[in-house]
Parts: C-alpha cells; sequence; structure tokens
C-alpha cells in the first residue's frame, strides 16, 4: 500500500524545495521556517490524539491537514502515508493499523521537530 520512506527527512531538503517551488529567497526562508516546524509538530500531536480517539473519521480529517503540510514542504513521501490514513480513515475503515502508520510518521519526523 505504501512504499518504503527511504529518503531521509531533513531540514536543508524543506529549504530547497521551498526555494524551487515557490521562488522564496533564503532569508525568507530562515525565517519562516521554524514556524512551518512548529506546525508539524502541532499537527502530528493531532494526529496523535485523533489516533488515542480511536475515531477513523477523526483521523481522516488530521491526515487531511498533516498531507497538506507536507506538501507544502515537499515531503512527499511523509504525504503518502498522510493520505492513506486520511482516505481510510473518511471512510471510517476500521481495519487500517493506523498506529503503525502515525508511528511511522512520528519516527521519519523527531529528526525534523523533536516530537
Amino acid at each position: 500500500m505504501i512504499k518504503n520512506m527511504s529518503q531521509p527527512l531533513s531540514v536543508e531538503k524543506i529549504k530547497t524545495h521551498l526555494a524551487e517551488q515557490f521562488s522564496l529567497p533564503t532569508d525568507q526562508i530562515e525565517m519562516m521556517l521554524p514556524s512551518f516546524l512548529a506546525a508539524l509538530r502541532s499537527h502530528m500531536q493531532n494526529l496523535e490524539n485523533a489516533l488515542e480517539g480511536n475515531n477513523p473519521v477523526l483521523l481522516g480529517r488530521a491526515g487531511h491537514t498533516i498531507k497538506g503540510a507536507f506538501l507544502n514542504l515537499g515531503l512527499d513521501e511523509c504525504a503518502q502515508v498522510a493520505n492513506c490514513i486520511e482516505e481510510k480513515g473518511k471512510q471510517g475503515d476500521t481495519s487500517i493499523d493506523y498506529r503503525s502508520l502515525v508511528e511511522e510518521l512520528r519516527l521519519r519526523l523527531d529528526p525534523l521537530v523533536r516530537i
């Protein structure tokens, strides 16, 4: 369903994506990056809270939100996992191991945001 996430996440990858995708100058990226990373922390916390609530529909909503943040930062592999959470959650699918998907995202994000 989801390919193995092999590319390491790095702040440099995000900076490159922001510069190329949005034509942002380096100083603006440096100024904005802490806010982007704080938003990722917050979205990840919301996803984990939804997981603890054991409500697939809420997980789907939280998955949608964090997916958008991942795509804006060029973290496409993480966005694929979030998309799976979103789609299956919105369908109310209880056969998915959401816990392992959320854990996969948390482990991938930890080096960036120290969750």
